[in-house]
């Protein structure tokens, strides 16, 4: 049974863009590994953007300060 977590930052991802997501990665599961998609899991967690960092700045200071 495949699981798929994909982790976004919480910036207004809307329910839509989270079904296409969750179609895609399983369409992607069966397409590659030929999975099947009864059984394949996809999980999105929404995380803020002072608790994701990149280059050892959290996102919302980078953005900020246009990076």
């Amino acid at each position: 049974m495949p699981y798929v977590n994909i982790k976004v930052t919480r910036e207004g991802v809307t329910r839509e863009q989270k079904q296409q997501l969750i179609e895609g990665a399983t369409q992607l599961l069966v397409d590659v590994l030929g999975k099947n998609p009864a059984t394949t899991v996809v999980v999105i967690d929404e995380v803020e953007m002072e608790n994701w960092g990149v280059a050892g700045i959290p996102v919302d200071q980078r953005r900020q300060k246009g990076m």
